[in-house]
């Protein structure tokens, strides 16, 4: 898609994707930055703001958020060991186990990583490669994993 398209709202109340990144990479910032020793919801995060684009924010500006708030968040999570998923972790005050903070990053990922998926494809028409199996093609893509041809994701 168009660096344009990274800022198409698809009506006035919808996120465009580079809104759509910018709070979700704010969100992993403040939420995995000294995961076990501070509250999750940090003092200096602004979430509202997260969701205005006052200047546009450049592809390169865009991908190299995503991939610095991933970096905390994978961080994080791979140093963790079996002990830390019972301990208590707090996000705005409320404490969680780790396990289930973790799994809220995940359902939270999916959902806006999700959006920006169809977003994506929205913008792209035809031009469209599929992220998986394409459309209408199951049986071939079963056939290409049995004989290894295709791994399995």
């Amino acid at each position: 898609m168009s660096d344009a398209d990274l800022h198409t709202l698809v009506d006035p109340d919808a996120n465009s994707i580079a809104v759509i990144v910018k709070h979700l990479t704010g969100n992993l910032r403040s939420r995995f930055t000294d995961f076990l020793a501070t509250d999750g919801e940090k003092p200096d995060r602004d979430r509202d703001a997260e969701f205005e684009m006052p200047a546009r924010m450049s592809r390169d500006d865009l991908v190299g958020a995503w991939e610095d708030a991933w970096a905390i968040a994978l961080a994080s999570v791979e140093a963790l060991t079996p002990d830390d998923l019972e301990r208590t972790v707090t996000i705005r005050g409320e404490p969680f186990l780790v396990l289930e903070a973790v799994n809220r990053l995940a359902a939270h990922a999916a959902y806006h990583v999700g959006q920006i998926v169809l977003l994506a494809k929205h913008f792209a028409g035809p031009a469209w490669k599929s992220l998986s199996i394409p459309k209408g093609q199951s049986k071939q893509a079963k056939g290409a994993y049995k004989q290894g041809i295709i791994p399995v994701r």
